[in-house]
């Protein structure tokens, strides 16, 4: 189907609104998420957490005009399951755009500190694309994340 431009901006267009990742401890992975998240520019104090018990969760969300993100716990059933990202219908890895190889370099520096696992330094990956430079890392659970910037400085 071939669609004119005035078709084409009545079309919905493909923003993320909210993210909301299952964690194995949610008051652990909370802890790392009140470091890691003020990094993206999240405010710490726009965050709201409830229990749902009829639904057998916890949820702890991060508000940010651009996008919330929220991390939730396990259904009792599988909180002894291991977190994989290669199995179906899981969260292979999420990407953050840094405006910047320096965002990129200075963002590293600071998941050192807090104890994120680095598993690729920051670097050019020319297979990705000829300016694309990421750090890639995990969280305490292994959860991959990456830091982007496609710009050429």
């Amino acid at each position: 189907m071939d669609l004119s431009d005035q078709e084409r901006e009545k079309r919905m267009k493909p923003i993320i609104d909210h993210i909301q990742i299952t964690v194995k401890d949610i008051r652990a992975a909370e802890a790392f998420y009140d470091t890691f998240l003020p990094l993206l520019g999240y405010d710490i104090r726009n965050k709201a957490s409830i229990a749902i018990p009829e639904h057998d969760f916890i949820v702890v969300e991060y508000l940010h005009p651009s996008l919330a993100f929220a991390i939730t716990s396990p259904r009792a059933a599988f909180q002894n399951e291991d977190i994989h990202r290669r199995k179906p219908g899981s969260l292979h890895h999420l990407a953050f755009r840094a405006e910047s190889r320096k965002e990129v370099d200075d963002i590293h520096l600071s998941l050192v500190e807090i104890g994120a696992t680095i598993v690729e330094q920051p670097r050019l990956y020319p297979e990705y694309g000829p300016d694309y430079y990421a750090v890639f890392f995990k969280d305490f659970e292994g959860i991959k994340y990456e830091i982007v910037s496609r710009q050429m400085i």
